[in-house]
């Protein structure tokens, strides 16, 4: 039962293995982070996220190599990480994949497989990478929900705003009207498709410029213009 206990605690790695598989880790740690800058799209980057990819693949390297190919050992590690509660929230869904990205290089580098992790970060960084700055299969954002308050002095069927619609909206659809009691004018809601959405700027300047509008909103995707 005691040789039992010291195989469970036991590492098979040599010191110049662990170092080897520290440093894979670590380089690519770096790269996925550098990866992350260059396709980040968000409001704000959190440097210590960046930081967090770095050392989690460290951790992972580190985690493997005790495991080993001890099944004890890797139940006693499970058992001891069910402890931490992870309860920062994941904004974006491209985070959630960095750290998965971190985790699978660094059980790569673990195990000592050092090309296939080099070459798998460097590939899946540049698909990442491709896809973010080519918007591949991202279809351009067409569709957007529009609302403004209209004082209809004149009627609504010769409403200004209508010639701007034909200018720039390829289709149009009122989904909502709704008295406003304080100075009598219409909340108007619609769906809109622009005919092209480099020229959302210059509809909303217009629409805004049109007789009878006020509080012009654009939105698409939880985004206002």
């Amino acid at each position: 039962m005691l040789d039992d206990f010291q195989n469970v605690l036991s590492v098979s790695v040599s010191i110049g293995e662990v170092f080897e598989n520290l440093v894979v880790s670590l380089i690519c740690g770096l790269l996925i982070s550098l990866f992350y800058r260059l396709t980040y799209r968000g409001p704000g980057m959190s440097y210590s996220f960046l930081n967090s990819l770095i050392v989690l693949a460290l951790i992972t390297s580190v985690v493997i190599m005790v495991i080993g190919n001890n099944l004890a050992r890797a139940f006693g590690l499970v058992g001891a990480m069910s402890i931490i509660r992870f309860r920062t929230a994941i904004k974006e869904t491209q985070d959630i994949i960095f750290i998965f990205f971190a985790l699978s290089i660094g059980m790569a580098s673990g195990v000592g497989l050092h090309a296939l992790a080099l070459a798998s970060t460097v590939f899946i960084g540049l698909i990442l990478y491709v896809l973010t700055k080519t918007n591949a299969v991202n279809p351009k954002k067409k569709d957007f929900l529009l609302q403004f308050s209209f004082r209809a002095n004149g009627g609504y069927e010769e409403a200004p705003f209508l010639i701007v619609f034909q200018k720039f909206c390829k289709d149009s659809k009122l989904i909502n009207t709704k008295a406003m009691m304080e100075d009598d004018s219409l909340e108007l809601s619609y769906h809109v498709v622009l005919k092209d959405p480099k020229f959302i700027t210059e509809f909303v300047t217009q629409l805004k410029n049109s007789k009878g509008v006020n509080n012009v909103n654009l939105f698409f995707d939880e985004e206002s213009f």
